[in-house]
């Protein structure tokens, strides 16, 4: 448990301090976006088919913080941080170093109680190192729709 609250204390930390791009309403979407996206996917990849899970097995209210609390302070990083007006060889770097970050990360998560939080079932190490850059850019995709329909409105308003 240990492991979980100097993360959620820490990811929050940051992401409250790093220079914002995202408006507050823009980081509440991604904030509950991301929550139900995590949560959606681990209802199946962790409940139904048992790839991995976080403290026990099963539903645990000791996930919690998890999907409330420190993926989406994170997507918020990733955000604020992300190079959207470079070249393309810039965001495929970043894209790269986030996913390194990640899956360090997940490695540390792995650890023994009090520190780590993370199990795996079936799930490898390799399927986060695959799965990442796909989610990060479902995230980004709706990052950008987001701020589309926000100028649509700030148009009908003028």
């Amino acid at each position: 448990m240990v492991g979980i609250i100097v993360s959620v204390v820490i990811f929050n930390l940051i992401s409250l301090k790093v220079k914002k791009r995202l408006t507050r309403g823009e980081m509440l979407q991604i904030w509950m976006f991301t929550a139900l996206l995590q949560l959606v996917f681990d209802l199946f990849v962790s409940l139904k088919y048992h790839g991995y899970w976080y403290f026990n097995k099963g539903v645990d209210w000791g996930s919690l913080p998890v999907y409330l609390c420190l993926v989406p302070s994170v997507n918020v990083i990733f955000l604020n941080l992300y190079p959207l007006k470079r070249p393309l060889w810039k965001q495929l770097l970043f894209f790269l170093a986030w996913n390194v970050g990640i899956v360090l990360y997940e490695v540390l998560t792995l650890l023994p109680e009090p520190w780590g939080y993370f199990h795996y079932g079936w799930w490898k190490l390799y399927h986060s190192v695959l799965l990442n850059p796909f989610l990060l850019l479902i995230l980004l995709g709706f990052y950008k729709l987001i701020g589309k329909m926000e100028q649509e409105t700030l148009i009908r308003q003028v």
